[in-house]
């Protein structure tokens, strides 16, 4: 049986699923990465997939969030509405900085297992997901830089600017079309890897949902002004529902675990750092209650070790010769 991990974007919320993957990976005495056979995440999804897919433990993921995150989005909340509107809301050099105290200059090719990780060309308007070589047609993600590929990934429109790689290729946060990444997790299954339909499990961490409230009757005549701050939690929860029904479709609805608990309207932000404390309760209590179910089907035993088509050489990999 072939294991999948997706884990969703959301900021600040990723202390969440960080929090739930530490008490899991503490209970089980291995780490979370060695029972997965592909590990996808989006944006802040993305950092703790890469983090995983380096070896490092989920409790030190948590700790980087629970250290690192005021500092990350320090200094948004005192711009003006004006200087909102024509400039990202945070610097990026605090979260480039951690992650490089975290990811040093290691690269996705030094993932123990296999990754994808959604972001956005701003060019072209088309997908980008960077990929551990684990396809033939997989030539070039693997020797990219943690860090780039966080920084990508995490790239969230409004929030972060744009991020260009080394080669010019603007990025921008793959929850602009997988924010719930588990569908196209299935797809990479089934489509690329050629895993069989029935012998593929998925487990799917979120971020915490909301509770979807919109009266059709009453937005049918509304217009910019009332949507303007309604499309993007709509986009979201459309996406979400798409993602989570191609899983299920895809892999069977008893193969597709979905693991997101639903919070008040407003209660987590995804640049509220002050909910951190309450975040890592909620993870660690949900951690606790679904471990029991969760294990004879993600945690029986190990996946086989992963063995990509390509390797770094010393030079990509930093060691001189």
């Amino acid at each position: 049986m072939r294991r999948v991990l997706s884990i969703d974007g959301g900021g600040i919320k990723g202390v969440f699923p960080a929090a739930f993957l530490a008490d899991l990976e503490d209970e089980l005495g291995q780490p979370i990465a060695s029972y997965f056979d592909l590990i996808a995440g989006t944006s802040t999804g993305g950092i703790i997939a890469i983090g995983l897919g380096l070896g490092i433990p989920a409790r030190d993921i948590l700790r980087f969030y629970e250290e690192k995150g005021p500092e990350i989005f320090r200094g948004g909340k005192g711009l003006g509405r004006l200087k909102q509107l024509v400039s990202a809301k945070y610097d990026p050099e605090p979260l480039r900085a951690a992650l490089t105290e975290v990811f040093g200059d290691r690269k996705i090719g030094e993932s123990s297992t296999r990754l994808m990780i959604p972001s956005l060309n701003l060019e072209t308007g088309e997908v980008h997901v960077i990929k551990t070589a684990h396809h033939a047609r997989f030539e070039r993600d693997y020797k990219l830089s943690a860090v780039d590929a966080a920084m990508a990934t995490a790239a969230a429109p409004a929030y972060f600017p744009t991020h260009r790689l080394a080669a010019g290729i603007p990025l921008v946060d793959g929850g602009m079309w997988a924010n719930n990444p588990m569908g196209p997790a299935a797809v990479e299954a089934l489509g690329i890897l050629e895993w069989t339909k029935g012998d593929v499990r998925l487990l799917s961490v979120g971020c915490t949902d909301e509770a979807f409230t919109m009266n059709a009757d009453r937005s049918r005549h509304l217009g910019l002004n009332y949507w303007a701050t309604r499309l993007v939690n709509t986009f979201m929860a459309g996406q979400s529902s798409s993602s989570i029904g191609t899983a299920q479709l895809l892999l069977g609805h008893d193969n597709v675990v979905r693991i997101s608990p639903t919070v008040g309207r407003g209660r987590f932000k995804l640049d509220g750092v002050d909910g951190i404390p309450a975040l890592r309760g909620l993870g660690s209590d949900r951690s606790r209650t679904e471990s029991p179910k969760l294990k004879p089907a993600f945690f029986d035993k190990p996946a086989t070790a992963f063995k990509p088509l390509r390797s770094l050489t010393p030079i990509e990999n930093g060691v001189s010769q």
